[in-house]
Order: structure tokens, then C-alpha cells, then sequence
């Protein structure tokens, strides 16, 4: 496989320097791409660098996760308008082992060779005072190649500037680079398309300070084809980390992808090969509204990135809200994945205490909660059969229910109709 070639076809890359495709022909190559330990999950952002990692290790390269420890104390300014927060220490580790965790799920860290290794910059930053820094680093790189960056140049335009800690940030990156060309034999680093001027200050400092060569390539940074950032929702990132986005919340992001983009995304983020990925897309345009090619987008990454089980419960919590599974499915979830999946439903609590005495349906849809606006409005609606407590239709204004009803202990579930769901929650 041949590591360039599988970017180009997959429509990833964006920049490459010279010699750089060369170098790889010749064997097997030491490359890495830095992660921002800014949080303790990565998200779907994330993925791209990830898939990079993927397919340079399987085209028998020997891929670096470098974590930002150090790094993500100064902050970096490429693509950003303002200084972000800097993080303690203790906040830094606790954000380390989530990013570990999940990027073993990807990597293989135990293959030969070739296996994946994580270095965390804090290591050789933590004893480098700032006087042996900028005069073992800064004298090699002046301040006109820095500022003719483009990271820096949009930061000095805007209103709010650039600190000097931002300033510094490409020659803190830049030795990163050295220290792992010197230490671990890197010769590559690969990033996004906004981190390419860092990249490169990193080459230069290589060969400037340590009179040998590296190289450079970066992949595409993903857009959505509407213009909005991809990633993003009404309710923020997508996360990889199941406590942060469910599994169904994740499911559902690539199964909603638009027939454009999934056309952009099943090349990026899955492992499928150019042959049945055409032919996917062939299924998609001889009938888009099966949607093959979102489906076989959000299973793939669903299961690569929470496994088979919690795909599974995806499509049941899918098929559920459609109709087609019982309410005994509710049973297999836990608290917060029922939470979860009626994220954006409307809810309402009412005290254990209530139900316990036994409550009617009327009140309890319209006066212990706000299901109906008014008691006529409810009772209408259930006399005419439209209105369901766990997928059972209400027979009468005056059914009973009580504490037996409870889904998980905790939870009731109202239907107005076939769609409109309303959570009950009993505390």
C-alpha cells in the first residue's frame, strides 16, 4: 500500500514537500501527528488525523502520537481569533489518559516494528529552562520567518493580537520535531492544512540546528458542504467518548450527513477500498432514499469507534423512536442512555411520592406535567385514541397509573400521536 497514493484517491491531502513521497517509497519511515489534550476526549474533528495515522501505519509506516502536553499550556493560534484558556498540570494528565484510551482503540501499539508509540512533549519541556530554550532554539529561527507565517499574520491584523506565549508557539512545535527527528529518528510530521507553517518551522529547525533533513504533508481540513464546521452541532461537539456524545447521539450525526457530503466522508473516515466505495455510491445514486451510503458510513464508524454492542443498541434506540421496537428495549439501557436518547424531547419530573398514590392520565399529562396544555386538550386527544403511556394507547382520561408503570424504575414515556415524545422522569 502505498501511503501518498491512498491519500490521494481518498481526496485527504493537501500539502506535501518535495523528497517526501520519496522517502517513503524507500521503507519504512518514523512520522507524527500532534493532538491537542485540551479535553479529556477527542472528537470527531479528531478523526482525520486519526484515519492519517491509520493508513500510514498500515502501509508499514511507524506512526507517533505526540500529545501536547507541554504545548497545550501555551496554546496555539493557528485558526483561532483569540488566546485560549491555559490548563494546569493535574487538569493536562487527567486529559492524557482519555486521549491514550481512545487512541489505542485505532493504533496498534503492539505490532513489531512498526507499532504505534505515544510521547507526550512535557517530558523534554519540563527541565528546559526558558534561558537554554531560546538560546538553544530561538537563535536558529528569526522573528522575520515568523511573522511571515499566516497563522501569525491573521492574528496580528485582528483586533485582539497575539501574545507572546502564542508568538513562541511554532518554535515550541518546531522542537518537538527536532527533538523526535534527533531521539526517535522522525522524519515526517503530518497535520492539518492550517498547521503547515508550524510543520515547516520544524523542518527548518532541523536542518538548521541539527544540519539533517525532514519533511513535511498535510491533509485536507473537513467542511461541510453547506459551508458550516464540521463536527459541530446545535448541542456542540461531537465527542468520542460515550459519557460525552451516546453512542446513538454519535450514530446519528453520520447517519443525518447529506448525500454530498457522505460521498466526502465514507473516503475519509472509513477503511472501505476504492471498489466498494463506487460501488455504494452507485447503490445511492440508483436510489437516495435508502440513504446506503450514510448507513454504511455511521455503522462503520460506530463500530470502530464503541464497538459492535453499542451499535447494535444504536439501531434499536433508532428503531425504537420509530416505532418498530417495544418499550421492554428500555430495560437494556442505563439511565443516562435513556437520558440520552430522548435528548431534545421534551421532559418533566414529578415526585415518586405522586405516582406512588396513583395518579390518572389526565392529571398526570395535564397538570403534573405539561404533555397537554390543558385537561380538555388531553382528555379529547386520549378519547380519540391518539395518546400512548409506554407504546400501551390510554383507554380512558381515567386509566390509573402508578409507580409499576415505571420504565427502569425512573422513567415513563408519553406519545401524542406516532412521533411526538414526551419523558417522564420520577424522582
Amino acid at each position: 500500500m502505498n501511503f501518498v497514493e491512498e491519500l490521494r484517491w481518498r481526496g485527504m491531502l493537501h500539502d506535501i514537500m518535495p523528497g517526501t513521497e520519496e522517502l517513503l517509497n524507500k521503507g519504512m519511515t518514523s512520522g507524527y501527528i500532534g493532538f491537542d489534550p485540551t479535553a479529556d476526549s477527542l472528537h470527531v474533528g479528531s478523526l482525520a488525523q486519526i484515519m492519517t495515522m491509520i493508513h500510514f501505519q498500515r502501509a508499514g509506516h511507524k506512526p507517533f502520537a505526540l500529545i501536547g502536553g507541554a504545548t497545550g499550556m501555551v496554546g496555539d493560534p493557528s485558526g483561532k481569533s483569540a488566546e485560549r484558556n491555559l490548563l494546569s498540570e493535574d487538569v493536562l494528565q487527567k486529559n492524557l489518559a482519555g486521549i491514550k484510551a481512545q487512541l489505542e482503540k485505532f493504533l496498534d501499539f503492539d505490532g513489531g516494528a512498526n507499532s504505534a508509540e505515544m510521547v507526550n512533549n512535557f517530558d523534554w519541556f519540563k527541565d528546559f529552562t526558558f534561558l537554554d530554550f531560546i538560546r538553544e532554539v530561538g537563535k536558529h529561527i528569526t522573528v522575520n520567518y515568523m511573522m511571515a507565517k499566516d497563522s501569525v499574520k491573521k492574528r496580528l491584523e485582528g483586533e485582539t493580537g497575539m501574545s507572546f506565549t502564542e508568538f513562541t508557539y511554532q518554535l515550541v512545535q518546531g522542537y518537538d520535531f527536532y527533538y523526535l527527528w534527533k531521539h526517535k529518528d522522525c522524519k515526517l510530521q503530518m497535520g492539518g492544512s492550517d498547521q503547515w507553517g508550524n510543520i515547516v518551522t520544524g523542518t527548518e529547525l532541523v536542518r538548521r540546528k541539527g544540519g539533517g533533513e525532514a519533511f513535511a504533508l498535510t491533509t485536507q481540513l473537513i467542511k461541510k458542504s453547506d459551508g458550516s464546521k464540521f463536527g459541530k452541532t446545535e448541542g456542540g461537539n461531537i465527542w468520542l467518548d460515550p459519557e460525552k456524545t451516546s453512542p446513538y447521539k454519535f450514530y446519528q450525526f453520520w447517519l443525518n450527513t447529506s448525500d454530498e457530503d457522505a460521498k466526502t466522508y465514507i473516503r475519509i473516515f472509513t477503511l472501505f477500498d476504492e471498489e466498494t466505495i463506487k460501488g455504494l455510491e452507485a447503490e445511492q445514486d440508483a436510489a437516495p432514499h435508502l440513504r446506503v451510503l450514510q448507513k454504511a458510513l455511521a455503522k462503520d464508524i460506530t463500530i470502530r469507534v464503541h464497538g459492535e454492542a453499542e451499535y447494535e443498541k444504536a439501531i434499536k434506540s433508532s428503531e425504537f423512536l420509530f416505532g418498530n421496537t417495544g418499550i421492554e428495549f428500555l430495560n437494556e439501557l442505563n439511565e443516562a442512555e435513556v437520558i440520552g436518547l430522548f435528548e431534545g424531547v421534551p421532559n418533566f419530573k414529578i415526585a415518586l411520592a405522586d405516582l406512588q398514590a396513583g395518579i390518572n392520565a389526565t392529571d398526570l399529562l395535564a397538570a403534573s406535567t405539561a404533555v397537554f396544555a390543558s385537561k380538555g386538550e388531553a382528555k379529547k386527544m386520549i378519547q380519540g385514541g391518539g395518546v400512548a403511556i409506554n407504546k400501551v394507547k390510554i383507554e380512558s382520561p381515567e386509566a390509573i397509573y402508578n409507580h409499576e408503570f415505571l420504565i427502569g424504575d425512573k422513567f415513563l414515556v408519553a406519545q401524542k400521536g406516532r412521533k411526538n415524545y414526551f419523558l417522564i422522569i420520577v424522582k
